[in-house]
């Protein structure tokens, strides 16, 4: 089924009027707002980069149906993954589970201002793999001590988690990005026409799903194709 999404654009609008913007966007019959998770705007005149997670909070508080979405949110170096495991059980409490989770590994326009330099795409695809891992494993409660080549976790435990897990997708650009969209993630996120076609993605993602490395997932936790569509218009 066919779901119509609202793109909140915290690069040209501050954290007010965003949130006048979902409520508007509830109001109009969207079923879900999807936000972008940026440190700086795409380009100075956009003149606006608010936190988007405080947004979403007070997003959640004043719509009742509108699902909420990260679109999307890299986990791999401005964030630790178990922070945004941590934001993301919170933020499925508060929406009563109508948040999910878009992750992404991210661009060197946000991530840089750590100060720990950008890594080259070998690296960040690692991370971001390490990262995944992480965040299912304590969402799901199932992982508190982790070991990667660039990731770590020590004795981490979600207080606050709720019941159902919220769902996770991935941005999927390509075949490589497909296949590990079809391990990791309940879907995949693409904002564009990308040069691979609708067909070959399913037969990627139906390679994937023959061979599932999904380490950190509950036993018997339902997951859904990892071909749901959706569309988004964005919030200008």
């Amino acid at each position: 089924m066919l779901k119509l999404g609202y793109k909140l654009m915290s690069e040209e609008h501050g954290p007010s009027d965003l949130l006048h913007n979902a409520r508007r966007a509830e109001q109009a019959g969207f079923d879900f707002a999807a936000i972008s998770d940026h440190f700086s705007p795409w380009i100075d005149e956009q003149g606006h980069a608010s936190f988007a997670w405080s947004v979403l909070g007070a997003v959640a508080n004043a719509t009742e149906r509108l699902g909420l979405m990260t679109a999307v949110t890299c986990p791999i170096m401005r964030y630790h993954p178990a922070i945004i495991a941590q934001a993301a059980a919170t933020l499925a409490l508060l929406s009563k589970n109508r948040f999910t989770l878009g992750l992404g590994s991210g661009e060197r326009l946000n991530e840089h201002v750590v100060g720990a330099g950008w890594p080259g795409l070998l690296e960040r695809h690692e991370r971001f793999a390490e990262a995944v891992d992480i965040i299912h494993g304590l969402l799901t409660g199932k992982l508190s001590n982790y070991r990667g080549k660039h990731l770590q976790l020590d004795h981490a435990r979600l207080f606050d988690r709720p019941t159902t897990k919220p769902a996770v997708v991935i941005a999927a650009s390509g075949s490589k990005a497909a296949r590990f969209a079809g391990e990791k993630a309940m879907a995949s996120w693409r904002q564009r026409r990308d040069p691979i076609s609708s067909k070959s993605f399913t037969r990627v993602v139906a390679s994937a799903r023959a061979t599932p490395k999904w380490p950190c997932v509950a036993p018997g936790e339902k997951r859904t194709r990892a071909t749901r569509r959706t569309s988004t218009f964005a919030g200008r």
